[in-house]
């Protein structure tokens, strides 16, 4: 459960940091009457709010579930 919280979180943060650095370099100019639209400063922002949630995402695929922790040990108690 808590992993799936953390994902959601990573990938939003992920989309997030897009929609920002895509803001900074003008590209998507909405709203119109945003400070953020054509400003280098939300570009290098959102390439690191996006690059944390990647590494954020990244980690949470990698570190095992609690139910596969146990069946692991589960297997390794079975072995002869």
């Amino acid at each position: 459960m808590r992993q799936n919280i953390l994902l959601l979180i990573g990938i939003l943060g992920f989309i997030a940091g897009v929609v920002f650095m895509l803001q900074g370099l003008g590209v998507l100019r909405a709203p119109i009457s945003s400070p953020m639209i054509g400003s280098q400063t939300w570009v290098v922002r959102g390439g690191i709010i996006a690059l944390l949630s990647a590494i954020l995402v990244g980690g949470v695929r990698l570190v095992p579930t609690r139910a596969e922790r146990r069946a692991a040990r589960r297997a390794e108690r079975d072995l002869p």
